[in-house]
């Protein structure tokens, strides 16, 4: 790949917010779209995100933000897309985006499209005219608000051709960033999709006041529950232990960072769905992603009880004591 090819990150929230203070490290100029004109003016005056990170210091010098996707897209050649998965589809056609052929797309979204029930990676093939080789994903074990401190943090990058990941590791590596690379980029967003699902279960425990001791049958039941549905999606040669797979399962379940987690434990405490999903004022994509993926494994017919309890929970209003109660009996 060209050394120079120009590099845009798609959103405004936490997670564009940290890749964006990442890449400052090698790029020399991000293009960035944000949606709201407003937050974008605040970041070229403050050199600040208004609602995300606030903390976090941004280098507004090598920045072209805008709020034309269109301009935005046909001025980049790596395309970063880091917003809810549950807004793509809209954002795109808006943005009167109609095909990102020849363009190298990586999904640093962890959720499912909910118009189409596909992972981020498959509606970009279906749909944008991006070819496989030109497909990539960037995924955890991480958390956003991490990065912005520079702690110690591992990404994985998910690439059908790894000479794509090892151009884009170099944009991203740094003293406090560490790359882990693989081809397996079904299995790679299909996990972090899943691993947002087990953290709002997990969450919901805490809500309900399980302890520890559950909690860690859970864990360990939902990475069974993770290698039984990738295994039959795809029979890939993984090592479900690695981080790129357990290790993102165990940040999003266990942190106090994590949103979905958080989601989760509004539930357990009393909240009604509606009721946390205002209140948070981010999106827990595991929400989304619940449905689309159980509506694959049950057209698949893999043992998810964990999945299934958080759709009971979630969407269809089945109380939390009871669901949990009866996933309990489920778990060994």
């Amino acid at each position: 790949m060209n050394n120079n090819a120009r590099i845009a990150v798609i959103g405004g929230g936490s997670w564009a917010t940290a890749l964006v203070k990442i890449l400052h490290t090698n790029v020399d100029t991000i293009n960035w779209w944000i949606r709201k004109k407003a937050n974008l003016e605040h970041i070229q005056q403050f050199h600040r995100n208004p609602n995300y990170l606030r903390y976090l210091k941004l280098n507004t010098a090598n920045l072209n933000l805008s709020n034309d996707l269109k301009q935005v897209v046909e001025n980049s050649d790596v395309l970063i897309f880091a917003i809810p998965a549950a807004f793509l589809k809209d954002t795109l056609e808006q943005g009167n985006i109609k095909s990102l052929k020849g363009k190298i797309v990586i999904s640093a979204i962890k959720g499912i499209v909910p118009e189409t029930h596909d992972t981020v990676g498959k509606f970009f093939l279906d749909k944008f005219n991006v070819k496989e080789n030109d497909i990539g994903m960037i995924a955890g074990p991480c958390h956003s608000e991490e990065l912005a401190m520079e702690k110690l943090s591992f990404l994985t990058l998910a690439f059908y051709d790894l000479k794509k990941a090892d151009f884009i590791e170099e944009k991203l590596v740094s003293r406090f960033i560490r790359i882990v690379k693989t081809s397996d980029v079904p299995g790679t967003e299909y996990a972090a999709v899943i691993k947002n699902i087990i953290a709002i279960a997990n969450g919901v425990c805490i809500g309900l006041g399980y302890g520890d001791n559950f909690q860690s049958v859970l864990i360990v039941n939902a990475i069974q529950e993770v290698k039984r549905f990738l295994d039959t999606i795809n029979s890939s040669d993984r090592d479900i232990n690695s981080s790129a797979y357990t290790g993102d399962l165990i940040v999003t379940a266990y942190s106090n960072f994590s949103r979905n987690r958080m989601f989760g434990s509004m539930i357990g405490k009393g909240y009604s769905v509606k009721a946390a999903r205002v209140e948070m004022k981010m999106v827990a994509e595991g929400y989304y992603a619940v449905i689309g993926i159980k509506t694959l494994k049950d057209q698949l017919g893999v043992h998810m009880p964990i999945t299934d309890a958080v759709y009971n929970i979630l969407h269809e209003g089945i109380s939390p004591v009871v669901e949990m109660k009866i996933l309990s009996d489920k778990l060994s």
